[in-house]
């Protein structure tokens, strides 16, 4: 697979995991990623598209195909940027317990798994969500003005007895060694519903998702209103 086969080597690499439907990719998510990978010092960020999300309404996502096809039109030009169908060759839907497991269990390099604030605020409903932060570091994007949030309200309930909160490094930090980091990022105000939305009624995405992504969906005539 590709991205077994750009992470192998023997240095110890820093990696970002960022799954996501990407139905479609857009601006947001690409920037997000360029400043995490840069702020952590990551060697590279794996873009991993979900087959079947259990917390989306399955009916509004395209073909998994069409998405696979559109990450890698947007991240062709970033050479720190790779992707892995890991989650589209699996059956059934998609958790990120088993994804984590395929990447982290018995590899030496070192794992951070990116995922955005509102979903972060959700992962209570993720399968086996305690045990997600005993298989690497957790890097939670966040909007401006994040870290005037109160330290004790920055974690559901169910987690504060796992994690201890460091005031030197402002990190969380799990019974397990492995950290939970909150980073504000340039907030986009983007997202892929709007992008459908807009496509829906046939006004412009420029400057929303990539050209590259953008000359897919019209050349495969996505997210058009079906009349």
């Amino acid at each position: 697979m590709e991205i077994e086969k750009k992470a192998a080597g023997s240095k110890k690499k820093r990696i970002g995991l960022f799954g996501g439907t990407y139905n479609p990719i857009h601006l947001g998510h690409l920037r997000g990623a360029e400043e995490i990978r840069e702020a952590f010092h990551l060697d590279e960020v794996i873009f991993i598209p979900s087959a079947i999300p259990p917390h989306k309404l399955t009916e509004e996502i395209i073909d998994a195909k069409h998405r696979l096809e559109m990450v890698k039109l947007a991240i062709a030009s970033n050479p720190f940027f790779s992707i892995s169908e890991i989650e589209l060759s699996r059956p059934g839907k998609s958790y990120s317990i088993d994804t984590l497991r395929h990447f982290c269990e018995g590899r030496t390099d070192t794992f951070f798994f990116i995922l955005g604030r509102d979903a972060f605020v959700e992962i209570e409903t993720w399968k086996d969500f305690q045990n997600l932060f005993t298989l690497c570091h957790f890097i939670v994007m966040a909007r401006p003005g994040f870290q005037k949030t109160p330290v004790a309200s920055q974690l559901p309930t169910s987690l504060t007895s796992a994690f201890q909160y460091d005031l030197e490094t402002k990190v969380w930090v799990h019974v397990s060694g492995y950290h939970l980091h909150f980073k504000e990022i340039s907030f986009l105000d983007i997202s892929s519903t709007k992008a459908r939305e807009l496509i829906e009624r046939g006004e412009s995405v420029r400057y929303f998702i990539p050209p590259e992504t953008e000359a897919y969906i019209h050349k495969h005539g996505l997210y058009r209103k079906r009349g």
